[in-house]
């Protein structure tokens, strides 16, 4: 009990050490404590969260990764404590689906899971009831234009859905911090938190790899692609797909159609290029 209430062991683990770790493919992460609310975003299997706050079964949780906070069910997560909190991910998941093992059990996570706690040796996850032999990358090492293709390439045409980070359902700016995330360049939840970070480039230099953001009539930024070459870009709008980039914005290639007017480029990292 506290303050007179009778919580579930979850929540009496809650008041002594306040972190936790996504269990599950992907969890819904909810504008406010109920199934018919917004989805905002999801955590990935891995994630580490801060936990703010209880309610029945519905908790408040910060990300680490990228301090975005919603609401969660504790059915999706699972205490942690203080050392696999403050432990490196060092490795993520790289295929659109990975299997991993849970005390014998398969199930399937999602690319950009991060593998808490993993041993290359053992294969062993920060609760060695999990084991992990699927394709991963360690984002301390540098990437490629070779890996870039071969992660976005199987994105085309996953559908959009708001707040998603999957093949099953993906928006703008969950695809752009997925990708990066692999490429170990750390990036934040949504585009007009993303257009903070990075520099700025201008839409002549920009380079393979850059990420384009663009504004609504009122100025707000509300969308986000990662460029490709030939000016090109790479985003989900209805589903994931290529399109044209311009000074004025995103055109259609299948009907020659503008949909997004340009805000600005910034260039994430310093990113090879195809010789």
């Amino acid at each position: 009990m506290h303050n007179g209430l009778i919580f579930t062991p979850f929540q009496r683990f809650y008041f002594s050490m306040n972190y936790a770790i996504c269990t599950v493919a992907a969890a819904p992460v909810r504008r406010e404590p109920s199934h018919r609310s917004e989805m905002t975003s999801q955590l990935l299997f891995g994630d580490r969260i801060d936990v703010l706050e209880a309610q029945a079964e519905w908790f408040r949780i910060r990300c680490l990764y990228d301090n975005y906070e919603g609401w969660t069910t504790n059915h999706l997560i699972a205490p942690l404590d203080a050392a696999a909190v403050t432990a490196p991910t060092n490795f993520v998941t790289t295929g659109l689906i990975n299997q991993i093992k849970h005390a014998g059990t398969l199930f399937q996570i999602p690319m950009g899971c991060s593998l808490t706690g993993y041993m290359e040796r053992t294969h062993q996850l920060w609760d060695k009831s999990y084991t992990y032999n699927d394709t991963y990358r360690n984002i301390q090492l540098p990437f490629t234009n070779e890996l870039f293709q071969n992660l976005i390439q199987p994105w085309l045409n996953a559908p959009y859905l708001w707040g998603g980070k999957t093949l099953m359902g993906v928006d703008c700016s969950g695809f752009v911090q997925t990708i990066f995330k692999v490429l170990g360049v750390p990036l934040l939840r949504d585009a007009y938190q993303q257009a903070t970070q990075g520099m700025s480039v201008a839409l002549e230099a920009a380079q393979e790899g850059d990420v384009a953001f663009f504004h609504n009539e009122t100025g707000k930024i509300t969308h986000v692609g990662i460029v490709l070459k030939n000016n090109k870009i790479i985003h989900a709008s209805g589903t994931l797909r290529v399109d044209q980039l311009t000074k004025e914005g995103i055109v259609t290639t299948d009907g020659n159609r503008q949909t997004h007017h340009l805000h600005s480029i910034r260039r994430m990292a310093d990113f090879p290029t195809a010789s």
